[in-house]
């Protein structure tokens, strides 16, 4: 009797924890929308900005792939630009440097540039983030927008499953995008292969 109250308590406990954190992911995946939502505001006005400054007709990372991309300050971050993977309804803006605490909010730069052609990008498996890009398909358009408003255009080639320590499979391939976020487990990642 008292080893079966017992279990039934234990029980107890376990569906309470597991209702608290499914509460918590909903609440932190909500207030990840809403950082990014905001941040954008300012990012697509600061690119809106630098297309109205442009005079040349040739871009600079044309002349000079190797430079570094521009970056817009927005809060405590600094952003690279804005990925749309309309397939997704998705349009995010994207940080310039990886750091834990920037994943909460955006999309972050891993490694790369867009100019040079092996720009990667990771993001948290939020809804609002990355969560969906494992639905995209063979042929689905991604476009990146610098903060000076050029404008790179891709498409989906492939997807793969790399294990979480399969770092040099990440940069393997010479794909011009890849996009990437933990499974749920955190065991693997799911990583979406494009190109210009």
């Amino acid at each position: 009797m008292y080893l079966g109250n017992c279990l039934i308590y234990i029980g107890f406990l376990f569906v309470v924890a597991a209702i608290i954190l499914t509460s918590y992911n909903i609440w932190d995946d909500r207030r990840a929308a809403a950082a990014s939502g905001a941040a954008m505001e300012e990012i697509l006005l600061d690119i809106s900005k630098a297309k109205e400054m442009q005079e040349e007709e040739t871009p600079d990372y044309f002349v000079a792939p190797e430079m570094e991309m521009p970056k817009s300050s927005v809060g405590e971050y600094d952003y690279i630009g804005v990925l749309d993977i309309p397939a997704l309804g998705m349009n995010l803006p994207v940080v310039g440097e990886l750091s834990y605490s920037a994943l909460k909010v955006a999309p972050c730069r891993y490694t790369g540039s867009a100019y040079q052609d092996d720009l990667i990008i990771a993001a948290h498996n939020y809804s609002g983030h990355f969560g969906k890009i494992k639905r995209l398909q063979a042929g689905d358009d991604v476009f990146f927008t610098d903060m000076d408003g050029n404008l790179f255009s891709y498409q989906m080639v492939s997807m793969e499953v790399l294990k979480d320590t399969a770092v040099k499979d990440m940069y393997s391939g010479g794909y011009d995008l890849t996009l990437f976020t933990c499974t749920y487990s955190g065991e693997s990642r799911v990583t979406i292969r494009c190109e210009r």
